[in-house]
C-alpha cells in the first residue's frame, strides 16, 4: 500500500504552484518592457499602429497580473505551511528582499493603475510614455529580489551558525551572493526573450489565419528584432552562468552534462541515454566544450560527479532539463535572426509561412525553455533547499494533510488557468486589432514599411 510522505506532496505541491506561477511571473517581467517598446515607437515615429499595440498589449497584461497575483499569493501561503523550518531560517537571513519584492509589486500596481486610467488624457504622449518607465523598474525589481532570495538558496552566505542558531547576520551579504549576478541576468533577461516571443506567436497567428494587416506585420517585426536582442544577451549570460557553476556548484553542472570523472579536455554531451553503470550511449559529444564553458579554455579541469558522496548527487535526469533549455533557447535565437535578416534583405520575404509557423511554434517552446530551466535550477540543487545548509527533508512540514492541498490547489489553477484563457480570447477575439484601427480612423496601408 502506498505510504503516505508529506515531505514528497510538499515538494510536488510546490513545484506545481511555482511551474504555474512561473508562466505569469515571466510574462509580467517581459510584457512591460515590450508596452513601453511599442508606445515609444508609436511617439517617435508619430505611427499609431505601434501605440495600439501598447494599449492592447496592456489590457491583456492586467489579466496575467491579475492571475500572477493569486498564484504570488498561494507561494507565499505555501511556503509559510509547507516549509516552516526553511522560512524560519530564511526569515533570519534572507528576509530583506522578500519584503523588497512586495514593495517593488505595490509601486508597480499604483502606477499600472494610473497608466491605464491615463491613456489619451495628456496632451504630450510623451507624459504618459514616462508612466510605463515605473511599470517596467517595479516588474523587473520584483524578478530581482526574489531571485536574490534564490541565489541564496543556491550560496548560502551573510550568516554563522553557532551552537544550531543562526548569528551574525548580513543581509546585504546574504542577498548579494556570488550566485546574485548570473542568477538574476538569466532569469530577468529571459522573462524579455520569453514575452517578446510569446507576442511574436501572437502576431504571426494572426497573419496565419490570413489577417494581412499590416499591424501584426509590426507587431511581428517589433518583437523579432526585441527577440534577437534578447537572445544574444542570454546565450552571453548563459556562458558565465557555466563559468559560476564550475566554481560554485560543480556537482550541478556534473549532473547536467552526465560528467562522472574529473578530468580536462572534458566533451559537452547533448541527449544521449545513461545506463545502470553511468555509462552515456547515444549522445552528441562536442569535444572540450565542457572544459570550454567551464574556464575558456580546453585545460580546465572539469570536476566529476565521483568526486562528490552519492548521497548529494542531484538527480541525473536534469540532463534533459538543461538540454531542453539550451535546444530552445538556440532555436529561438535562430528563428528571430533569421527574421530579422530576411526582412532587412528586402529582397526575401520575412512573412511566409514556414518562418510564421516556426515563429508560432516559439512561443509556446519559450514557456517550456523557461519551465525547464527553473527544473534544473530547483532539483539540480537536491537534496538540499539551501545548499549545504538545510535538507529539503529537513525543511519541510510533518503535516499529514499536504496531499489534500495538492488536490485543492490542482483544481484551483485548472480554473485558474481556463478562465484566464477564455478572458484573453473573449477580449481580444470580440475586439480585433483591424477593427480598433478602423474605429479611430487608421487606414489599411499593406504597402507601409513594417521596418
Amino acid at each position: 500500500m502506498f505510504e503516505y510522505d508529506p515531505v514528497l506532496y510538499s515538494r510536488l505541491l510546490t513545484s506545481l504552484t511555482l511551474g504555474f506561477h512561473a508562466i505569469f511571473a515571466t510574462l509580467g517581467v517581459g510584457i512591460p518592457l515590450m508596452i513601453a517598446i511599442a508606445e515609444w515607437m508609436g511617439i517617435k515615429r508619430n505611427d499609431p499602429h505601434y501605440t495600439l499595440m501598447a494599449r492592447r498589449w496592456a489590457r491583456g497584461f492586467v489579466v496575467i497580473v491579475a492571475v500572477g497575483v493569486v498564484t504570488g499569493t498561494a507561494i507565499g501561503l505555501q511556503l509559510s505551511l509547507l516549509w516552516p523550518n526553511f522560512m524560519q531560517a530564511a526569515g533570519h537571513t534572507i528576509g530583506l528582499p522578500m519584503f523588497m519584492e512586495v514593495f517593488a509589486f505595490f509601486f508597480e500596481a499604483i502606477f499600472l493603475g494610473i497608466y491605464l486610467y491615463t491613456w489619451d488624457r495628456f496632451k504630450s504622449k510623451m507624459k504618459h510614455f514616462l508612466l510605463i518607465i515605473p511599470i517596467v523598474i517595479g516588474a523587473t525589481a520584483s524578478a530581482f529580489f526574489i531571485t536574490t532570495v534564490n541565489s541564496f538558496m543556491n550560496v548560502p552566505q551573510g550568516f554563522e551558525i553557532i551552537d544550531g542558531a543562526i548569528r551574525d547576520v548580513s543581509p546585504l551579504a546574504a542577498m548579494f551572493n556570488p550566485a546574485t549576478p548570473t542568477k538574476i541576468s538569466h532569469v530577468i533577461i529571459t522573462c524579455y526573450l520569453t514575452a517578446a516571443f510569446v507576442l511574436g506567436a501572437i502576431a504571426a497567428f494572426n497573419l496565419l489565419k490570413g489577417r494581412n494587416h499590416v499591424y501584426h506585420k509590426k507587431a511581428l517585426h517589433l518583437t523579432m528584432v526585441s527577440a534577437a536582442i534578447f537572445a544574444i544577451g542570454t546565450a552571453v549570460i548563459g556562458d558565465f552562468s557555466g563559468k559560476y557553476l564550475h566554481e560554485y556548484q560543480p556537482e550541478k553542472l556534473a549532473a547536467a552534462e552526465w560528467h562522472f570523472e574529473t578530468e580536462s579536455e572534458a566533451p559537452l554531451i547533448l541527449g544521449g541515454i545513461l545506463t545502470e553503470n553511468n555509462e552515456v550511449r547515444y549522445a552528441l559529444e562536442i569535444p572540450y566544450a565542457l572544459s570550454i564553458l567551464a574556464g575558456n579554455t580546453p585545460d580546465t579541469v572539469v570536476t566529476g560527479l565521483n568526486d562528490f558522496p552519492e548521497e548529494l548527487h542531484p538527480p541525473l535526469w536534469v540532463h534533459y532539463m538543461f538540454d531542453l533549455m539550451v535546444f530552445i533557447g538556440m532555436y529561438l535565437a535562430a528563428i528571430s535572426a533569421l527574421f530579422v535578416f530576411m526582412n532587412w534583405m528586402k529582397k526575401w520575404n520575412a512573412f511566409r509561412r514556414p518562418v510564421l509557423w516556426a515563429i508560432f511554434a516559439g512561443g509556446p517552446l519559450a514557456i517550456v525553455a523557461i519551465e525547464a530551466g527553473w527544473i534544473f535550477a530547483e532539483v539540480g540543487r537536491q537534496p538540499w533547499i539551501i545548499n549545504g545548509v538545510m535538507t529539503v527533508a529537513e525543511g519541510a512540514t510533518a503535516s499529514p494533510h499536504v496531499d489534500i492541498m495538492l488536490y485543492v490547489f490542482i483544481l484551483l489553477y485548472a480554473v485558474l488557468g481556463a478562465t484566464c484563457i477564455a478572458v484573453l480570447r473573449r477580449m481580444f477575439k470580440s475586439n480585433p486589432a483591424e477593427h480598433e484601427l478602423e474605429e479611430r480612423g487608421i487606414a489599411h496601408t499593406k504597402e507601409q514599411n513594417v521596418n
